[in-house]
């Protein structure tokens, strides 16, 4: 799976932000904390959830299922309004 190149990241210091553009369905803007934009950067090449959660839990001193958990959020909540492509 990796992020649709319709959709823009931006960091903002203390969020992350998604953006649609161009001929994306979704419209609107999401919001999320630094472990969501890191998700998000980890999603800019192609990828698996657990990819992902072994990267995060090698970078982070946090419980695997604290990892999966907000791992399982995101890409969930990304498939829901498109935003993955996924082969």
């Amino acid at each position: 799976m990796k992020l649709k190149a319709q959709f823009i990241t931006h960091e903002t210091g203390t969020e992350s932000l998604l953006v649609p553009a161009g001929d994306a369905a979704f419209s609107g803007l999401v919001k999320g904390n630094k472990t969501f934009g890191i998700i998000l950067e980890y999603l800019k090449t192609d990828t698996t959830k657990e990819k992902i959660i072994s990267a995060m839990k090698a970078r982070f001193d946090a419980p695997e299922e604290v990892i999966s958990r907000d791992v399982n959020y995101a890409v969930s909540s990304l498939r829901k309004i498109g935003a993955l492509d996924e082969v």
